[in-house]
C-alpha cells in the first residue's frame, strides 16, 4: 500500500501545503513603504472567510486600518500595554523589552480581527463549549497566515492590547470582541525557525511532548 488515499493531492500539491505551514512565521520586521496588491489581499481574506466555524456560526469580523491616525493610535495601545507585560514579567521584564513585538507602523496592511457581537444566538457546538467561537476565529486567522506566506507576504498576530480600549476606539458594538490585530505585507525575509527561538526568548518542544494514547499520560516519577 502507498498510504496516499484516494482523494489526495498530486505530490507537488502536498510539498506546496507542508511547506506553507512549515515556513509560517509570526512576522514583525516588514518592508516599510512597500505596498501589497489588492488581488493577493482578496485572495487572503477569502482564504481567511473559507476556514471552518462550528455549526457555520462565521463569528469572524476584519476590519481594515487605512487611517494612519488610527493605526498610530492602535500603536500606542500596543505599546501601553507591552510595558504592562513586561512589568507582570518582573525579572525578565527588560529581555521583553528588548524584543520587537510588533510590525503596526511600518506593515502595508493592518487588519484587526474581532468576534461578531450576534455570537450568543449560536447554539451549535457552543452550548458546552462557547469558547468554539473564538476557536472558529483561530482557524480563520491560521488560513489567513498560510495563505499570507502561500503568497510570499509576512504576516505577524500582535495580542498585546487591552480588548476594552481597542473596542472603543474602533467603536465596536456590545458583545463584539477583539481578537488580533494582524499586521500583514512584504517582508524582507522569512527566518529559518521562529523568531522568538533566534532570540532566545524560549524554544519550540517535540511533538512527542504532546502525543499521548487513550489517557492523559501519568507525571514524571509517577510511571
Amino acid at each position: 500500500m502507498s498510504g496516499v488515499s484516494e482523494h489526495a493531492f498530486s505530490a507537488a500539491e502536498r510539498r506546496a501545503v507542508y511547506r506553507a505551514i512549515a515556513e509560517r512565521r509570526d512576522m514583525r520586521r516588514f518592508t516599510a513603504g512597500a505596498a501589497m496588491p489588492e488581488d493577493a489581499l482578496s485572495r487572503v481574506l477569502a482564504a481567511a472567510h473559507a476556514a471552518p466555524s462550528v455549526g457555520l456560526m462565521q463569528p469572524w469580523r476584519f476590519i481594515r486600518i487605512t487611517d494612519i491616525r488610527l493605526r498610530r493610535a492602535i500603536h500606542r495601545l500596543v505599546d501601553d500595554e507591552r510595558h504592562r507585560t513586561a512589568e507582570a514579567l518582573g525579572a525578565r521584564g527588560q529581555e521583553f523589552l528588548a524584543l520587537k513585538v510588533e510590525g503596526i507602523l511600518d506593515c502595508a496592511e493592518l487588519f484587526v480581527v474581532a468576534l461578531g457581537d450576534d455570537r450568543q444566538r449560536h447554539v451549535f457546538g457552543r452550548r458546552t463549549l462557547p469558547q468554539m467561537d473564538l476557536a472558529s476565529v483561530s482557524c480563520a486567522i491560521q488560513n489567513m497566515w498560510l495563505a499570507a506566506r502561500a503568497e510570499g507576504y509576512g504576516m505577524g498576530w500582535v495580542s498585546i492590547f487591552e480588548p476594552r480600549g481597542l473596542a472603543e476606539l474602533l467603536e465596536m458594538p456590545d458583545g463584539a470582541e477583539p481578537v488580533a490585530v494582524l499586521c500583514l505585507g512584504p517582508v524582507p525575509e522569512f527566518p529559518d525557525r521562529p523568531q522568538l527561538e533566534i532570540d532566545e526568548w524560549t524554544s519550540g518542544r517535540p511533538l512527542s511532548e504532546f502525543v499521548c494514547e487513550n489517557r492523559w499520560p501519568a507525571p514524571a516519577g509517577m510511571r
